[in-house]
């Protein structure tokens, strides 16, 4: 089998777009991948031809040596935008590999340990408030987030559908509304300087309370305070969540030693490590035991790479949860992931979608009792519906 070409997909995801990649085969095996160009990553499509161009002809089935031959073009600038293209030409391969053996990709990875997964509803609250305008029946039919009454709604939500975990973002409550608070990412006040305030921890404290209110004591919680803050913040924050007895306190630091302090300063667990490319990158994490579960990208390292990790992580007898804040394939693909590993923690999702995101795939994912199935097909078991992709062209 050869590698004929490579072709890319963009399609409205409602507050972003989401990217495909599909590789073409002489033998008509298609291999499909997830990508994403938002949140400064444009140009990321010419690097995957980019890189692309030199595989025409090679087997994808042969899935190691390519992954040697991506590392090995691209050592002097690993990680980033690298790493994200290198993830989508390699898993890309290991559908057309589990399409050609027959098997689902999880058999290629040593099978499943698990049939179900545990799932938490993610950005939960979160994008009705930030993007609410896509609310209200414009198209989601879910109403948007503008009060804590209507964050305490969505906390009943997630009880009545079953979910058994759920982790937000934070949101700032006033006259004016709800609006997301992300200095971290450039966006609004508090940047750069990235400081804490009793503002900031007040609003914290309340929006923990709205959803346990509505959500009832059954359901865990977790809350992503992203880049947002300086460490000087974060040991306030987990301080202040002690109360509430979080599954986690998500945060992001490149400095492993002041995130360890601030693990060492807590009871309530911490999880990050999501924007850190590969085992080189992890590793000074775990050496200096500076979380309580490690998040794992399977988009953004490849499956390979993301597997090295987890199995790295389990050495230092940390658990690992996937980062999935994509489309539908990138979820399908964190599923397999999660499936095949054994020290697997809880499984990302976003349950809030424009309407069309589920049709996107040629075969539905369901969720059960919070907890996720996924269609039993080889490869990663369903394809993207390029008829849905042209009905909804990406936004400029």
């Amino acid at each position: 089998m050869k590698i004929v070409g490579f072709n890319d997909f963009h399609v409205n995801g409602g507050w972003e777009n989401f990217s495909f990649l599909k590789i073409s085969t002489d033998e008509g095996i298609a291999g499909w991948a997830e990508f994403n160009e938002a949140r400064g990553r444009k140009g990321l499509t010419g690097l995957i031809h980019s890189l692309g161009a030199g595989l025409i002809g090679a087997d994808p089935c042969n899935v190691a040596r390519i992954d040697a031959a991506l590392y090995g073009q691209t050592r002097s600038t690993t990680g980033g935008l690298q790493s994200h293209a290198m993830a989508a030409i390699i898993n890309a391969c290991l559908d057309i590999k589990g399409k050609a053996l027959g098997v689902p990709v999880y058999q290629l990875l040593g099978g499943a340990i698990r049939d179900r997964l545990p799932v938490y509803w993610s950005h939960c609250g979160f994008f009705r408030a930030r993007y609410g305008a896509l609310f209200d029946g414009k198209p989601i039919a879910k109403p948007a987030v503008r009060t804590l009454d209507d964050l305490r709604q969505v906390g009943r939500e997630v009880r009545e559908r079953g979910f058994k975990a759920l982790k937000t973002n934070l949101l700032i409550f006033d006259a004016g509304g709800a609006r997301a608070y992300s200095p971290g990412f450039g966006r609004g006040e508090g940047f750069p300087e990235l400081n804490i305030s009793d503002e900031i921890v007040a609003a914290f404290t309340t929006q923990l309370n709205a959803l346990r209110e509505g959500a009832g004591p059954s359901v865990r919680m977790m809350m992503d305070l992203n880049f947002n803050y300086k460490p000087e913040g974060l040991r306030r924050l987990a301080k202040a969540a002690e109360p509430f007895n979080l599954i986690w306190l998500e945060m992001d630091l490149y400095e492993p030693r002041a995130l360890a302090l601030i693990r060492q300063s807590t009871s309530t667990p911490l999880a990050s490590l999501e924007a850190i490319f590969g085992r080189r990158s992890l590793k000074p994490y775990l050496d200096h035991h500076a979380v309580d579960t490690a998040i794992i990208d399977v988009q953004w390292n490849g499956m390979p790479e993301a597997m090295r990790m987890a199995s790295m992580a389990d050495a230092y007898e940390v658990n690992v949860a996937s980062h999935c804040s994509s489309g539908p394939l990138s979820t399908l693909i964190s599923a397999h992931f999660c499936r095949a590993i054994p020290n697997f923690r809880i499984m990302e999702i976003d349950v809030d979608e424009v309407p069309w995101r589920s049709q996107l795939l040629t075969k539905s994912y369901s969720i059960e009792n919070g907890e996720f199935l996924m269609p039993e097909a080889p490869g990663w078991g369903a394809d993207i519906n390029e008829d849905i992709v042209r009905a909804h062209p990406a936004m400029g």
